[in-house]
């Protein structure tokens, strides 16, 4: 079973000493200097020109990956002090040998869920699909006998957890081990906690997809070591309990928002919107209340609110009675999967899907998406490959000039096209799109 203590852990990479709970400074306690790191990082700001699913609209405000990041980042910060409280009179020393403080849980899961996207490619799900589609059937397969058979997976099955982790953790430019977050942080950051092979090895939830590269692996032990998260088997080890919270926080707000964001752009019509969320928040609506809202805006923001704050309370308090089983590494499900509103969650995400995710406005930019990175790939890895090769064209020059990379003429295939898909990974769509207008000779 997983310990708390362990779980908790303050150190960060390259420390010599331990780092203790009550030797900290309460006004930058370690774990909010997380939050600080990610948040002043260029990837994260990055995020701010990065589509969440509705590219930007003239018409409306909607969600960028920056603005849903940060939601989550709240949601996440109430999940982890709720569940904190109830920790703390369920495992007292915590409190009173260690120091601990129910803060400390929102602070990690708050740091975690403001990280959760930070490694996602530009145009949402559909730029993950054009990157693993590149080397699957596009140019890209002429690496496959170049590559391992797990460095060759991490590329036809790209995904933005694992390049996330190597975003927070990679040493860069001089700077040692990235952002230097608490192992607690990257512990709950870590959805899938698991190597690209094999693939789906079970039906537990952190086996859905994988969040580590090759690349990564050493550090990665490291990390799983000093928490002393349990290992599952097939590559791939348990979760750390606070990644559940991180992981509900997106699941409420990706269900509500981009409902919300639907409804906004006249995707979703008002009238059975609003019975929907009614649907879920039935049990604490207040009649009184909710009569005197004149507007279908200002019930909206009402019934989101309340929906977001009953799907809060819902999440903790499986969290809570199913913690035993979580740090056994047993409980295989979102938290959200076990809630009682699970029906009229799925009746929402339905709508979304059919109205929202599919409309022409979404599938135009995804196509755009899969031309632009599709481009941007054969260009990049086609310079590298001639310069390790020593066939550098001019025109191969002028593009290795955008990576601050080394460019040594040692460097192995996986090493090098992992480097092109990161560079491509941390543009916003707008840089992609510049990009791939100047490759395309437009200025």
């Amino acid at each position: 079973m997983m310990q708390w203590e362990q779980l908790l852990s303050l150190r960060k990479q390259d420390d010599k000493n331990k780092r203790l709970r009550i030797e900290e400074n309460e006004t930058r306690l370690g774990f909010e200097v997380d939050y600080d790191r990610v948040i002043f990082s260029s990837a994260f700001r990055s995020l701010q020109d990065k589509t969440q699913v509705i590219p930007l609209s003239k018409t409306s405000f909607v969600h960028t990956r920056l603005t849903h990041s940060l939601e989550v980042s709240v949601v996440g910060r109430s999940l982890g002090r709720i569940v904190g409280k109830e920790l703390l009179k369920k495992h007292p020393q915590l409190l009173n040998t260690h120091g601990y403080q129910f803060n400390d849980f929102g602070a990690i899961v708050a740091a975690a869920a403001l990280a959760h996207d930070i490694g996602n490619p530009p145009f949402g799900h559909s730029g993950e699909k054009a990157i693993g589609d590149y080397f699957l059937n596009g140019n890209g397969k002429r690496f496959k006998k170049q590559l391992t058979e797990k460095e060759y997976q991490d590329l036809v099955d790209f995904e933005g957890n694992a390049n996330g982790f190597k975003i927070l953790t990679e040493s860069k430019n001089g700077v040692e081990g990235g952002l230097r977050l608490t192992y607690a942080t990257l512990g709950a950051f870590m959805k899938y906690p698991k190597q690209s092979l094999p693939k789906k090895p079970t039906t537990h939830v952190a086996d859905k997809k994988f969040g580590l590269f090759q690349s990564d692996t050493d550090f990665f032990g490291e990390v799983v070591s000093e928490l002393g998260l349990l290992s599952s088997g097939n590559n791939g080890f348990s979760r750390h309990p606070l990644t559940y919270l991180v992981e509900a926080a997106d699941d409420i707000c990706y269900t509500i928002i981009d409902f919300e964001d639907g409804i906004n752009l006249g995707l979703i019509e008002e009238e059975i919107a609003l019975e929907y969320l009614i649907n879920l928040v039935r049990n604490n609506l207040k009649k009184d209340v909710y009569s005197k809202l004149t507007t279908s805006q200002d019930r909206l923001a009402y019934l989101r609110s309340l929906a977001i704050n009953t799907l809060i309370t819902e999440a903790a308090t499986i969290f809570i009675a199913n913690e035993a089983e979580i740090l056994k590494g047993t409980f295989s499900e979102a938290l959200l999967a076990k809630s009682q509103y699970k029906a009229q969650i799925a009746d929402i995400i339905k709508i979304s899907v059919e109205k929202v995710y599919q409309s022409t406005e979404v599938m135009e930019k995804e196509i755009a998406g899969y031309t632009i990175l599709t481009t941007l790939l054969d260009a990049f890895t086609t310079a590298f490959e001639n310069h390790q090769n020593g066939k550098a064209r001019h025109y191969d020059k002028l593009l290795l000039r955008m990576f601050d990379c080394n460019l040594s003429k040692n460097q192995p295939v996986y090493g090098y096209v992992m480097e092109c898909c990161s560079y491509i990974s941390r543009l916003t769509d707008g840089n992609a799109l510049q990009i791939f207008q100047k490759i395309k000779g437009n200025l």
